[in-house]
C-alpha cells in the first residue's frame, strides 16, 4: 500500500519522524516529507541521512512551516497520500505554565492539519496521542485530549472514499527526547545522584520501534475515528532506576523529590467508559470512535450495566516488569547497546 506513495510525517525532526524514517527510508515509498518549523533540526537531519544513506535520502524532503499555519500546512501537502501527525507540545511542565501554546499547537494545530488534508484528498492520517490524554489532570493531557476529540468530528461526517481519520494513544516512549532515561543516564555521568519523584509510581514502558509499530497497525487497520493502543508492560520509577544502575554498573544514590506538580502516581491507557467498546485484538485494543448524533435525549433513558463490569486499562494493572525484565528491555535501546 505504500509503493509509490508520498508520506508526510508532521513534527517529523522528532524522535518518532527518526524512527520512521529508519523504518521507511528502504521501503518503495515514492517520497518521505519531514514538516516541522525547527530549521537546525532539519539541517541537522538532512546531513545525518546524506552522510549514512546517500542514495536513499533523496526520497526525504524537507518542508519548513506551523501546524498553527494553515496556510503551510497546506502548502506542504500537495500530492500527499499519507499523514502521520506527530507535531505536538508534549513537555509536560512548558505545557503547564504555557497552556494556551498547547492548545495552540496540540488542539488548533491538529485541526489545520486534518482540515488541510481533507481539502487535499489525503488518504489517511494517522493521529498520534498520549496516555495523558485519558483522564487528563494536566494541560498537556487535557490538550491532547481535545485533540483526539477533533480528530473524531472532523471524521464523523466525511463520506466513504474521502480522508480516513484514526487515532493511536501510546505510553512513555523510552529513551525519547526529553524523556526520564536520557535524564537519569546524565545524572550517572555527572556523578549527580538520581532524583526520583515517587519511587511506586508505574510508567508505561514502549519502545521506538513499539510506537512505530502501533501507528503502522493503525495505518493498516483503522477505520473512520478508531482508536489503537497497544498493550505495553510498565515498571515502577524504582524498577527503572535500579535497572539502569545495574547495566551501567554503578551504585549511584537515588533521591525522592516527591510528584512534580501534574504528573499522576499511574497512567491510563484505555478509559473504563473505553474499554465497554473496546475489542481486544491480541496484542492491541481497538476503540471505535462514539459517533452518537446531537440528539442525546434517546441515549440517555437507559443506562449501560456494561460499566459496572469493566476496569480502565492503566500501568497499574498491565504486566508489571521487574529488574531483569526492565534490563531486557532497556537492551533493545541504542543507548545501552554493548551493555550486559
Amino acid at each position: 500500500m505504500f509503493k509509490d506513495k508520498v508520506l508526510m510525517i508532521t513534527g517529523g525532526t522528532g524522535s518518532f519522524g527518526n524512527a520512521v524514517l529508519k523504518r521507511f527510508l528502504s521501503s518503495d515509498l515514492k517520497e518521505i516529507r519531514i514538516f516541522s518549523r525547527d530549521e537546525k533540526k532539519q539541517d541537522d537531519m538532512r546531513h545525518e541521512y546524506q552522510a549514512k544513506y546517500p542514495i536513499e535520502s533523496q526520497k526525504i524532503k524537507f518542508y519548513i512551516g506551523d501546524v498553527r499555519d494553515y496556510r503551510s500546512v497546506e502548502d506542504a501537502m500537495d500530492g500527499v497520500d499519507y499523514i502521520f501527525h506527530a507535531a505536538a507540545l508534549k513537555q509536560v511542565p512548558s505545557c503547564e505554565f504555557f497552556p494556551i501554546e498547547a492548545v495552540k499547537t496540540n488542539i488548533i494545530g491538529t485541526n489545520n492539519v486534518l482540515e488541510a488534508a481533507i481539502n487535499k484528498g489525503v488518504k489517511k492520517v494517522v493521529c498520534l496521542s498520549t496516555d495523558k490524554a485519558a483522564y487528563p489532570i494536566n494541560a498537556m493531557g487535557m490538550s491532547k485530549a481535545l485533540m483526539e476529540k477533533v480528530a473524531i468530528a472532523k471524521g464523523r461526517d466525511l463520506k466513504d472514499g474521502q480522508t480516513i481519520i484514526c487515532r493511536t494513544r501510546y505510553g512513555n516512549v523510552m529513551a525519547s527526547r526529553g524523556s526520564v532515561i536520557p535524564l537519569f543516564l546524565d545524572q550517572i555521568n555527572s556523578g549527580k545522584e538520581i532524583t526520583i519523584t515517587n519511587p511506586e509510581m508505574t510508567r508505561f514502558m514502549m519502545t521506538l520501534d513499539d510506537a512505530v509499530d502501533l501507528v503502522i497497525y493503525a495505518f493498516e487497520n483503522g477505520k473512520q475515528g478508531d482508536l489503537f493502543v497497544q498493550k505495553a508492560p510498565a515498571a515502577t520509577i524504582d524498577v527503572l532506576a535500579k535497572a539502569i544502575k545495574e547495566l551501567k554498573g554503578v551504585d549511584t544514590p537515588t533521591k525522592c523529590i516527591g510528584t512534580r506538580h501534574g504528573e499522576k502516581l499511574y497512567e491510563v491507557l484505555v478509559t473504563t467508559e473505553e474499554m465497554v467498546n473496546a475489542i481486544d485484538l491480541g496484542d492491541y485494543y481497538r476503540i471505535p470512535a462514539d459517533n452518537r448524533d446531537l440528539n442525546y435525549d434517546r441515549y440517555t433513558s437507559d443506562g449501560n450495566t456494561k460499566l459496572d463490569k469493566v476496569v480502565e486499562y492503566n500501568s497499574h494493572n498491565t504486566k508489571r516488569l521487574d529488574v531483569n525484565g526492565m534490563k531486557e528491555l532497556l537492551l533493545k535501546l541504542d543507548l545501552f547497546k554493548g551493555e550486559k
